[in-house]
């Protein structure tokens, strides 16, 4: 990510001096720098002229470098860590959702593109879980806004209490949120899912003395062979949650052909 903001080559190993070494050992060593080289700076300049004190030129070099490289390295390591801030600032922007502090649709697509790539040359399984709040936009006219920014935190707080390190969880988009299961077979994905959705239903939403019923639908889709993208998996996890949405809402349904009709639907 840092490479697709252009970052320069230097601010790297000078980002990672800083946190190792220190602001004010730093500072110490550019100091002494800038003196040495000034040093050797008046004794070329004494031998390429042939006349003068070579101790003396030495220590006029040597008082002025300091003195020089004293007033500049607290304006550079100033800079230095400005520039810093702001790196880590740009790269949670380009990464983040604003709102809810989850990764945003652009660095999730990003990541899971990989992670799928992966698990299909190594045929290992996965699993795209897609969220959506239900009622969402009836709670938005009913209760204002800011009601509604609120409950998008909660439920992203509640998605991502349960999961693992590798599992990757993203605002999709208004009242969305998808979520990608590395190494985890169908059975495994529909119990995430599922834990989810009772976690959700069960965290008591309440907005200025109003208890808000909170819960959320969820479509469930696996890697298969014919998959040829990670759009099929995408699109079939969007069937998916058409069907949960169809057949009532707060509950979880699986892709076609996921599993038997008998474990494919999961209600609570």
């Amino acid at each position: 990510m840092q490479d697709d903001l252009n970052v320069p080559a230097w601010l790297p190993p000078l980002r990672l001096a800083l946190q190792r070494v220190g602001p004010g050992p730093l500072r110490w060593l550019f100091c002494a720098f800038v003196g040495l080289v000034c040093v050797a700076v008046s004794q070329l300049l004494v031998s390429l002229m042939g006349q003068g004190d070579r101790l003396s030129a030495a220590v006029i070099a040597a008082v002025c470098g300091l003195g020089l490289a004293a007033l500049f390295s607290a304006s550079l390591l100033g800079l230095l860590s400005h520039l810093d801030r702001a790196l880590r600032y740009s790269v949670r922007y380009a990464t983040r959702d604003s709102l809810t502090g989850l990764y945003s649709r652009r660095h999730f697509l990003h990541q899971v593109e990989r992670e799928w790539s992966l698990a299909r040359r190594y045929e290992t399984p996965c699993a795209l879980v897609l969220i959506d709040i239900d009622h969402f936009k009836r709670i938005n006219e009913a209760y204002s806004s800011r009601c509604g920014d609120l409950l998008l935190r909660e439920v992203a707080g509640v998605c991502g209490e349960t999961l693992r390190h590798a599992d990757v969880l993203a605002r999709y988009g208004g009242e969305e949120f998808m979520l990608f299961l590395p190494h985890t077979d169908p059975l495994g994905a529909l119990d995430v899912a599922e834990r989810i959705r009772e976690r959700v239903e069960r965290m008591g939403y309440g907005w200025n003395g109003h208890s808000i019923p909170t819960s959320v639908s969820i479509g469930v889709a696996v890697l298969k062979l014919n998959h040829t993208g990670l759009d099929d998996l995408l699109n079939e996890a969007g069937e998916a949650l058409h069907l949960a949405k169809a057949d009532g809402r707060n509950c979880v349904r699986a892709g076609p052909g996921l599993l038997p009709d008998s474990l494919s639907a999961i209600r609570g």
